[in-house]
């Protein structure tokens, strides 16, 4: 399974970003989807997650800010930022809990897109 991330960038403070993450290869279902960050200094933290019935869960720092979403068909999760701040600066990584073909399950990352919010 393949997990591949796009829509980083650099933006202004108060500016919005799409990010979008594709997943491919042998599955067989998702059980939860998701998306981490990592600023410079600072731990890996949960951003946003969305379970395979639709629940979501957020950060304390970005509710109301950042909207999890999850196109079926497409295999692909997105995070919609808004209101993006200099403190979400951070590589933002996929993450997706995956029952393969083999009906194993398993964790899955992405590579990582960099998000930078400048003052």
């Amino acid at each position: 399974v393949q997990l591949v991330e796009s829509g980083g960038g650099l933006v202004q403070a108060e500016e919005s970003l799409r990010l979008s993450c594709a997943a491919s290869g042998s599955i067989f279902s998702f059980i939860t989807m998701g998306w981490h960050r990592r600023a410079p200094g600072k731990q890996r933290e949960l951003v946003a997650r969305i379970t395979n019935g639709g629940s979501t869960d957020y950060a304390d720092s970005v509710k109301g800010r950042f909207t999890i979403s999850r196109d079926n068909a497409k295999n692909t999760v997105y995070l919609q930022m808004n209101s993006l701040k200099p403190e979400d600066t951070a590589v933002y990584y996929c993450n997706a809990l995956i029952r393969d073909n083999d009906l194993s399950i398993n964790n899955y990352w992405g590579q990582g897109t960099q998000v930078t919010v400048s003052s």
